[in-house]
């Protein structure tokens, strides 16, 4: 007998006149970050606000029409929707914050911000891990600034994959259709159809549709190849974050990049600064170039032009992070696209090329496509300008034009509630000070036991929750219900208070989730102490592609089930923002083992320090500049030159020694009041010490003032008349390098080996220009102190040398130098190309020394 067909059918509810502004906060990702809104429907109907997974649209699509009545006739519900309306639209109405508006001028200004991936709530699975997240934040925080900012994505149907963890402890990925009525997005209209863009293709031409999405005050816009006049091969490009292969990442990034830039042409925006945020979008460079050359401008021009408005922001040292292309599948995939923009292969080849290899990187891209560069913490931007040192090859790494800005979390997003309603009672302004750090010592006036109390709230809430997740996994695994008792038996113990420590990110090897298993017995010892037991949480995803990155997940799995250690480790899968905020509220460490450098930024750590967590992590990324000793624990990365395997149990042992004599002993240390005294005040520091600092609001003014502004004057100042300026720059740069490897430079005299203190000493260099003027390079002297003792190596000073005459047909340089320092100092006379157009007296990369 046959099954008999089945239809689905969603009776849809009409929402009552009185909540109707329900459908608009459903359609702002304001709710990802307001509590007050996501609580209006978790009011309504508690049961399917979890089935929906806290999707709001779906949310109104799904709920029983009865529940809006009565809703919408209960006067408590009433009170509180219209209070959460009046905040709300308070907050659209705001106007920028001074500093914006010092900084940029709305209505002329405006930062376009390209990512692959943007990570703003569980509901709008458009990101797969810390990019996404990242890209989120800065989002949310342009909004909370009043910044003039558009945000430009790819509309993923799938998005990145739900996972599963078998009984075996296998990752299984799953793919889940999401329709485009269940997520917060509108199309974008034109004439009253949905606008298009096309970009082309070898053999056709690839259409894509555009979508926007409302974040607060601004709007991200998103392109979807899902389309009829599209292949069924061309609808999929946009199916999946980070799936397929090489063709389709770079058919994507196609779409990204060109058909982005194409997006905001054909919408009539146009931005004064271009964000590329990771090489993802590069391509965007390529497109404004052919848009500049199509004003009659030439190649070399259009590039200067085009990169003086440009920042590139790289986000990890790992090589498998940088989009390498075969230069055969780029021409492939270009060709049309050169053929019709009057692009040359050559001259984008050279774009993307690194050290001479047969291949098409897109940090390089990048980086030559833009004059603004940056990596994400001050280890980062240090690593970044050596791995990259090859676009400027005679500069010192330390001197080249990457800089940094440490990566900050958006607070009102990852505050627990509970700690916000603390802090409006403590300190009602605090929201409005993020970026004041002395501000932040009002919690040490919170009393101990109040502060421990909130803690001790969310902690249960976490383990409620963890309690949920791990029934129902192991139960769809068939484990035995006595298992499954066993293992979450100490986590809810109310006797004993467990230490819980969190560990939840990508599994990526580099990460070393399993380096605190180095010594198993020893922390085994430690677990499983019956007066001070430890629990460790797992979480996170591996991409499908990296097996190494999965057999991690496995080995946890196994000694989670492992019966001396069941309910000491345990494993939760499918890590997402839900679980992500339940986590990082709730523990009462953060633990981070990543293998140094690897670790461009971080933010998890950040988000757990808000609450009130302390980290205990290799001093890496962003925790290499927020550790100060009384905020959290380090461990001390070994020198990299060593072998990696003796510095795994090395830096292991670091680990174990810090949980066995200072972490556990310190939690365990209770008097009468049943908390820790100087856990709470190590607790304290940390929270009041990360929340101003390593926040999204001062990173995205860090953004603002070091990058945004200069960019937006820079790019200007290129392009106007015409783009006379980016010419004279652009023939300029030419004739340099023609010349360039005929310029020499040589020490005219012997610098004097001693003087008076304060006495000038006379320098002089002769140089032969090879056709260049002397008021095309720049000629100086660069002085470092030798250190001894306890003294700190201060940065080098330098000292101009001017030009003085010709003597040989050399052009002499001199100058008359009063030592900076007393005692012993080294002096290095150099010289590069310079020209007061430059966006970075170093841009070329060439410089020679004495």
């Amino acid at each position: 007998m046959h099954e008999p067909t089945k239809f689905r059918l969603e009776a849809r509810p009409t929402l009552p006149e009185a909540i109707e502004r329900l459908e608009h906060l459903a359609n702002d990702l304001f709710y990802s970050w307001d509590h007050g809104v996501r609580s209006l429907f978790f009011r309504i109907d508690p049961v399917l606000w979890q089935k929906v997974e806290h999707n709001p649209k779906l949310f109104l699509r799904r709920v029983a029409q009865s529940r809006l009545d009565d809703a919408s006739e209960d006067r408590a519900f009433m009170g509180e929707y219209r209070r959460i309306l009046s905040s709300y639209d308070a907050y659209l109405e705001a106007e920028p914050v001074p500093e914006v508006l010092e900084a940029l001028e709305p209505g002329q200004d405006l930062v376009a911000y390209f990512c692959a991936e943007f990570g703003f709530h569980e509901s709008f699975p458009i990101y797969s891990g810390g990019l996404g997240i990242l890209a989120g934040d800065h989002c949310k925080a342009a909004s909370d600034l009043g910044l003039p900012f558009v945000a430009v994505g790819l509309l993923y149907r799938q998005g990145y994959f739900i996972q599963t963890i078998d009984a075996r402890g296998h990752q299984v990925a799953r793919y889940r259709h999401h329709s485009s009525d269940e997520l917060p997005i509108t199309p974008v209209l034109d004439k009253g159809r949905q606008m298009t863009i096309s970009v082309p293709f070898p053999g056709r031409d690839v259409v894509a549709r555009l979508w926007q999405a409302r974040v607060g005050h601004i709007t991200l816009y998103l392109l979807d190849s899902n389309t009829p006049e599209n292949s069924p091969e061309d609808r999929e490009l946009t199916l999946q974050l980070y799936g397929g292969d090489s063709g389709t990442r770079i058919s994507q990034e196609m779409l990204l990049g060109i058909g982005g830039t194409r997006a905001l042409l054909a919408l009539g925006i146009q931005p004064t600064v271009w964000h590329i945020n990771e090489g993802h979008a590069a391509f965007l460079v390529l497109e404004r170039c052919r848009m500049a050359m199509a004003d009659k401008m030439a190649f070399e021009t259009a590039l200067e032009a085009v990169a003086a408005s440009t920042l590139f922001t790289t986000h990890t040292p790992v090589p498998a992070g940088h989009d390498i292309f075969p230069r055969d599948l780029l021409s492939e995939r270009l060709g049309p696209y050169l053929e019709q923009s009057g692009l040359a292969l050559d001259k984008v080849l050279a774009l993307g090329s690194k050290n001479g290899d047969q291949s098409f990187n897109m940090t390089c891209l990048g980086l030559r496509g833009s004059r603004f560069h940056n990596g994400v913490s001050r280890i980062h931007g240090q690593v970044a300008s050596e791995m990259e040192g090859n676009i400027w090859p005679q500069v010192p790494a330390a001197e080249n034009p990457i800089g940094y800005i440490t990566n900050g979390v958006h607070v009102p997003t990852f505050l627990a509630p509970e700690w916000g309603s603390l802090f409006d009672i403590q300190a009602p302004s605090w929201k409005s000070e993020l970026r004041n750090p002395p501000f932040w010592h009002f919690i040490d006036q919170i009393p101990d036991y109040h502060y421990w109390s909130v803690h001790k709230a969310l902690k249960q809430q976490m383990a409620e929750f963890i309690v949920r997740r791990l029934q129902s996994q192991h139960q769809r695994n068939g484990t035995g219900h006595s298992v499954t008792e066993r293992m979450v038996r100490p986590l809810v113990s109310s006797g004993k208070d467990a230490l819980v420590i969190g560990f939840a990110r990508r599994f990526a090897t580099y990460k070393r989730a399993t380096l605190i298993f180095s010594d198993l017995p020893r922390l085994e010892a430690m677990l499983t102490d019956p007066e001070r037991p430890v629990i460790l949480v797992f979480a996170g995803k591996a991409h499908p592609q990296d097996n190494p990155g999965q057999q991690l997940i496995k080995v946890i799995h196994d000694l989670s089930m492992q019966p001396n250690l069941i309910g000491h480790i345990l494993l939760l899968e499918d890590y997402d923002q839900a679980m992500a905020r339940r986590l990082l509220s709730g523990v009462d460490v953060w633990l981070n083992t990543p293998e140094y450098p690897k670790e461009a930024s971080g933010t998890s750590g950040e988000k757990a320090a808000l609450n009130g967590a302390l980290n205990l992590s290799v001093l890496d990324g962003w925790w290499g500049e927020g550790y100060d000793r009384s905020n959290g624990w380090a461990i001390t990365p070994r020198d990299t030159r060593m072998d990696q395997e003796f510095r795994n149990q090395e830096e292991a042992r670091d680990l174990l020694d810090l949980l066995e004599l200072e972490v556990i002993p310190l939690y365990y240390q209770r008097a009468s009041q049943g908390y820790s005294e100087g856990w709470v005040n190590r607790s304290k520091a940390s929270m009041k010490s990360i929340t101003p600092r390593f926040n999204a609001q001062r990173m995205v003014m860090d953004y603002v003032e070091s990058y945004y502004q200069p960019a937006s004057k820079q790019g200007q100042r290129l392009k106007d008349n015409g783009g006379h300026l980016a010419g004279e720059l652009a023939d300029w740069k030419q004739r340099v390098r023609a010349s360039w490897d005929g310029v020499s430079l040589n020490v005219h005299d012997c610098v004097q080996a001693c003087c008076q203190w304060n006495t000038p000493v006379d320098v002089a260099v002769e140089a032969v220009l090879n056709g260049l003027s002397p008021n095309d390079v720049r000629v100086e002297c660069v002085v470092n102190r030798e250190c001894s003792g306890t003294f700190e190596q201060p940065g080098p000073d330098t000292f101009l040398l001017e030009p003085a005459g010709e003597e040989n047909g050399r052009t002499l340089f001199r100058a008359s130098i009063k030592p900076p320092y007393p005692g012993l100092q080294t002096l290095r006379l150099r010289m590069y190309p310079y020209h007061q157009a430059l966006t970075h007296p170093l841009e070329m990369g060439s410089m020679l020394w004495a």
